[in-house]
């Protein structure tokens, strides 16, 4: 199966119909129905982050979508434990020339553990670490 770490540009687009990227979003979901998803504890964070003050239909459907996250068997949330922290620290620490976020630091730790080539994602920090980026 294929494995694929989807970013919080990915989830971001799926739910704010006003996003440039919504269409694509959906429709990449449609095409590839029989992917793997693999987000981080970040990932999650930075989506309830975004739609707190989106009003309220979309802060529940990224609630629920977060919620249902934890259910889905094609799904897989990496939790930050202290190591893959540190990695994330490692890289944030080594790329002073780049605006990497420190979730994408961390996002791209994970990637490369579980040897992860493909992001759902059109931030193009991923393709400057060598990651091929899906939109």
């Amino acid at each position: 199966m294929r494995v694929i770490l989807a970013d919080t540009y990915y989830w971001i687009a799926m739910l704010n119909p006003r996003d440039q990227w919504h269409h694509t979003a959906l429709n990449y979901g449609r095409k590839h129905p029989n992917i793997h998803l693999v987000v981080t504890d970040g990932i999650i964070d930075e989506v309830l982050n975004y739609f707190a003050e989106e009003g309220i239909f979309l802060r529940n459907n990224a609630l629920n979508l977060c919620i249902s996250m934890k259910c889905d068997r094609n799904m897989e949330i990496v939790p930050y434990m202290p190591e893959l922290r540190q990695l994330g620290f490692d890289l944030y620490e080594q790329r002073p020339d780049k605006g990497y976020s420190m979730t994408d630091c961390i996002s791209m730790s994970v990637m490369r553990q579980m040897n992860i080539t493909e992001v759902l994602t059109g931030d193009r920090h991923f393709q400057q670490e060598g990651f091929t980026i899906l939109f």
